[in-house]
């Protein structure tokens, strides 16, 4: 704004058209702006990069869990195949798995309904998308079990 003060005239004294002075307080304003979006930003990138850092060593650690969950599970089928036919061994724990995810998502389906507002209406939707599923894959289910060898 030194072309400009204000009242309309300019630093040397002479007046400024107000078209012009609109266009100098304008281009000073999207500078300013301009300073901030780039402090701003430099703030965000700054706090962000510890915490991408965190989000990748959490993710790690995740996948390292459902390894060790995978691990566990094998062990459990071993030893469960020490005194089981290894069919039966794998159905049993295929049962448990199932059991066990139903039981889950059921009680926390409950506890979306439970929330209320746009939770409830999820529970609802995945209800219906867990139904619609289940209609469609037993019957399939029974169909391979009838043709299956045995």
């Amino acid at each position: 704004m030194s072309d400009a003060v204000a009242g309309g005239s300019g630093a040397d004294g002479r007046v400024v058209a107000p078209d012009r002075l609109v266009e100098i307080v304008a281009e000073s304003v999207a500078d300013v702006v301009r300073a901030e979006v780039r402090a701003v930003r430099g703030q965000l990138v700054g706090a962000l990069r510890p915490a991408g850092v965190g989000f990748v060593l959490l993710g790690t650690a995740g996948a390292c869990a459902v390894l060790g969950v995978g691990a566990a599970s094998t062990t459990v089928l071993r030893m469960l195949e020490s005194f089981l036919p290894k069919k039966l061994a794998a159905a049993g724990m295929t049962a448990g798995y199932l059991a066990a995810a139903a039981v889950l998502g059921r009680l926390g389906l409950n506890q979306l309904h439970a929330a209320g507002g746009g939770s409830a209406r999820l529970a609802d939707r995945v209800d219906e998308a867990v139904a619609e599923t289940a209609s469609r894959v037993l019957p399939a289910g029974a169909t391979a079990g009838r043709r299956s060898p045995r």
